[in-house]
């Protein structure tokens, strides 16, 4: 089955509302205006229920199917935007200076309304649908916030189901995977201490920089040497600060990356991997190193079963030929994974077309995919709750 009609109808609508949230972009737990726009918008459609507040500033609405018993399912979108000064040249562009949904959280926002008014008016289910509007996703970590503010249990969801816009891939298609789909990320620092003083005489110094330097390059051999070769593991080392004048050999140096993984066991291995290099490295010089080894969000994993489900729902509106069901896992994070920890679900990618990549100042979310995200979410909340 195409696109519903009654989607294609709401278009113009669902675009008014995405580029009034595109003007207006608010960040990480700083989306009151933002929250409170997507409650009214719930309210008017008669939603049965709309709850705000929950992890700090998100919102939840719930509609209740026609018919008796049945589950609540989960529908996510995120509502943050970043602090990039937007550069689209676009006349619904960002009003506030720094800040602009270079991620399509606008986007993710208008489909989940649209869905959300589709669904109040038809019913066409057994059972609850859960619209989770999500804040801080961009490292804030909103969607772990929701769940210890005690969504799953409040609303009884058995269910979580996701949905990120992907420039490149066209519109009106969709992007899945079993398994991990997005990575791990997690944060690292280490400080060097060395013993600083003339460098026209380094035989009486500790040097830093060239310890903390042979620590760059021994980083490297975690993923060639450490990691599974069919595992996919990256360690990059994005800071280097030493020094302060050209003839003077610091004491300190200080160095920070990022680690993507998808398994824990890669992220186990290089957490291990980085303290003993950089310790054993320095050690080894006669300076001392310490390290500061911070997870953030885990991989999201989908769940096999629920994939199933929402590869049915893409392809009803896109057809199969339209859906990837082996996208290669992308290692990018997202805290959605947290919902996925708590409950099964799946999370999937949908085109955005020739766009500017996502988080570039140049980015916006296409309108014309609108429709597809609609009709997607319809789909699945009417298949998986006996629609």
């Amino acid at each position: 089955m195409p696109v519903l009609n009654s989607a294609a109808q709401i278009q113009d609508e669902a675009t008014t509302w995405r580029r009034f949230l595109h003007q207006h972009p608010e960040l990480l737990y700083d989306v009151e205006n933002t929250a409170a726009f997507v409650a009214a918008q719930l309210r008017s459609f008669g939603v049965d229920e709309v709850v705000e507040g929950i992890g700090r500033t998100g919102v939840v609405g719930v509609i209740c199917g026609n018919r008796e018993g049945g589950r609540t399912i989960g529908l996510r979108a995120d509502m943050d935007a970043l602090p990039i000064g937007e550069r689209s040249g676009k006349e619904w562009a960002s009003k506030v200076d720094g800040k602009m949904h270079a991620c399509g959280h606008d986007g993710h926002m208008a489909m989940l309304l649209g869905a959300a008014r589709l669904l109040a008016d038809t019913r066409n289910f057994a059972g609850r649908v859960a619209l989770i509007f999500q804040p801080a996703e961009e490292g804030g970590g909103g969607g772990k916030a929701m769940i210890d503010d005690g969504l799953m249990e409040r609303f009884d969801i058995a269910e979580v189901y996701g949905m990120h816009n992907f420039p490149g891939i066209p519109v009106g298609h969709f992007a899945i995977r079993p398994g991990p789909i997005m990575a791990a990320t997690d944060e690292f620092r280490i400080v060097v201490r060395g013993d600083g003083g003339h460098a026209a005489q380094p035989q009486k110094s500790v040097d830093p920089i060239m310890i903390g330097s042979q620590i760059v390059s021994a980083c490297q051999t975690i993923v060639s040497r450490n990691a599974d070769p069919v595992s996919p593991l990256v360690v990059s080392i994005t800071e280097f600060h030493a020094g302060f004048a050209h003839n003077v050999i610091p004491d300190e140096a200080e160095l920070g990356g990022t680690v993507r993984s998808f398994s824990p066991e890669n992220r186990d291995l290089a957490e291990r991997r980085i303290k003993a290099i950089a310790e054993m490295t320095a050690l080894s010089h006669g300076g001392v190193a310490s390290v500061t080894y911070t997870r953030n969000y885990p991989p999201t994993v989908n769940h096999p079963e629920e994939t199933g489900h929402a590869i049915a729902a893409a392809s009803s509106i896109a057809g199969e030929a339209a859906v990837d069901t082996d996208f290669a896992p992308w290692t990018a994070a997202e805290d959605f994974s947290y919902m996925l920890e708590s409950r099964p679900g799946a999370f999937i990618l949908m085109g955005n077309g020739d766009s500017a990549e996502l988080h570039n100042a140049e980015y916006d979310f296409n309108d014309a995919a609108l429709p597809y995200g609609i009709s997607y979410w319809v789909r699945l909340a009417e298949t998986r709750l006996g629609g």
